[in-house]
C-alpha cells in the first residue's frame, strides 16, 4: 500500500495533541514534519526541541523535511530529537552527497527533495544514494496550496528512470487526486490541510488512504519494504 503522511504544519495548534493521537489511532504510520528557516522558504515553523517534546507521545515514523538553507548544522539535533528520516533540498545544499551520507551516518533515512521548477536531472547522480526522492507539488513554505498538475508527469518520468526509488509527493493532496498521484508512481503522499483542517482528521486520513490505494498496486509496498519504511 501507498502510505499517507499527514503534515503536522497544518495541525490546529490548540488541538494538535488530540489530532495527532486521532490519526495514529486510525492507523497512520508516518508524520511529516516541515522545518522552515525563513530563508530558504518565506516562513518559519519549529525546530528540533519541538520534535523532541513530541516524540514521547507518538510511535509514528517522524519524517523531517528540512526546508532550510545549508541544513547540515541541524542533522545531529534532529537525530537526537527522535526524527527517523531527514530530507533535504537539492537547491539548498552545496554538497548533497555529503549531506545524505551525514544523515545516514546518524542511523536515519536520507531523502532529497526537489521544488516544482527543479528538473529531475538535478538528482540524476544522487538517486542511488538517497532512500527517497521528494517531489514538491506546491511551492514550499505554506499550507493550503493547490496541487501543481505537472507534478504527475514529473512523477511518471522519475518512476520510469528509477523503478526502485521511493517517491514522496508533497502538497495539495486530497482524496480527489490521491489515486492519480499513486498511479503516476508515488509511494508516500504528504497531505496537510486536507487532513488537519477537516472536521474529523482521522476520517479524512482514512479517506485519502483508501483513495490512494483503491487500485491495489503492490509495487508501493515492495519498494517501501525494500527500503525498510
Amino acid at each position: 500500500m501507498a502510505k499517507v503522511a499527514p503534515s503536522f504544519l497544518a495541525a490546529d495548534i490548540w488541538r494538535c495533541a488530540e489530532q495527532v493521537s486521532a490519526i495514529e489511532a486510525a492507523g497512520c504510520e508516518f508524520l511529516h514534519l516541515d522545518i522552515m528557516d525563513g530563508c530558504f522558504v518565506p516562513n518559519i515553523s519549529f525546530g528540533p526541541d519541538f520534535v523532541k517534546k513530541l516524540r514521547p507521545h507518538s510511535q509514528m515514523f517522524f519524517d523531517a523535511h528540512l526546508m532550510v538553507k545549508e541544513p547540515a548544522y541541524l542533522f545531529n539535533d534532529f537525530a537526537a530529537a527522535g526524527a527517523d528520516s531527514i530530507t533535504v533540498h537539492i537547491e539548498a545544499c552545496r554538497h548533497i552527497h555529503r549531506c545524505l551520507q551525514q544523515i545516514k551516518d546518524l542511523g536515519l533515512k536520507a531523502g532529497v527533495a526537489l521544488n516544482p521548477a527543479t528538473p529531475l536531472i538535478m538528482v540524476e547522480e544522487i538517486i542511488a544514494d538517497a532512500d527517497l526522492v521528494l517531489l514538491m507539488s506546491v511551492n514550499p513554505g505554506f499550507c493550503g496550496q493547490s496541487f501543481i498538475e505537472t507534478t504527475l508527469d514529473k512523477c511518471r518520468r522519475l518512476r520510469e528512470c528509477s523503478p526502485e526509488a521511493v517517491i514522496e509527493v508533497d502538497g495539495g493532496i486530497s482524496a480527489a487526486n490521491a489515486a492519480d498521484i499513486v498511479a503516476a508512481g508515488a509511494d508516500l503522499l504528504v497531505a496537510g490541510s486536507a487532513i488537519f483542517a477537516a472536521a474529523d482528521c482521522a476520517e479524512s486520513y482514512i479517506a485519502i488512504s483508501k483513495a490512494a490505494n483503491k487500485n491495489g498496486n503492490e509495487d508501493q509496498t515492495k519498494r517501501l519494504i525494500a527500503k525498510n519504511y
